[in-house]
């Protein structure tokens, strides 16, 4: 192999020849393994979508050590952020079918017993905050089929979380 063939001169080249120590280089100054790989992955992926911008190991190096820079600096301005928008992120406590919380277990659930019908009720429903009528209009439905179909969904979202026992009021 003659130097010309060892020097990488495609993006995906380079990140074969130079990832790894890019990445190492990165937790370094990050302290995280994780974010040093999506800032080296963010690099790669812009750098693919510019095919003639050089990609010797001194530029990466830069183009590494600046992009770890900006995230150490941002990273007071994500948490300010996150902050502010922690409500818009959180689950919303108000998703409930009577007593009940429908969280993402009680969602996985409920996608297992419920048909895509039901789903879209109940989307529309508890987590849209639309009316019956509002539901009616958007899934062309009458109420009272959206009435009906919200009672076999709570129907479920009751033989999902209460005991068999006690729905039978039977003694174990």
């Amino acid at each position: 192999m003659g130097p010309a063939s060892s020097a990488p001169t495609t993006a995906s080249d380079a990140y074969r020849a130079y990832g790894p120590a890019l990445v190492r280089k990165a937790t370094r100054v990050l302290r995280s393994r994780d974010d040093a790989t999506d800032v080296v992955h963010g690099l790669f992926v812009e750098l693919l979508s510019r095919p003639n911008t050089p990609v010797d190991l001194p530029y990466l190096y830069r183009a590494v050590t600046n992009r770890c820079l900006n995230f150490v600096r941002d990273a007071s301005n994500r948490a300010r952020l996150l902050a502010r928008e922690a409500d818009a992120v959180a689950p919303a406590p108000r998703v409930r079918c009577d007593d009940h919380v429908i969280g993402t277990q009680l969602l996985a659930r409920l996608v297992a017993v419920l048909d895509d019908a039901h789903l879209e009720v109940l989307v529309a429903r508890y987590f849209d905050d639309l009316t019956q009528d509002e539901i009616g209009d958007h899934l062309g439905l009458s109420r009272k089929t959206v009435g009906k179909r919200l009672a076999r969904i709570r129907d479920a979202v009751l033989a999902l979380v209460e005991p068999p026992s006690a729905a039978t009021g039977g003694a174990a």
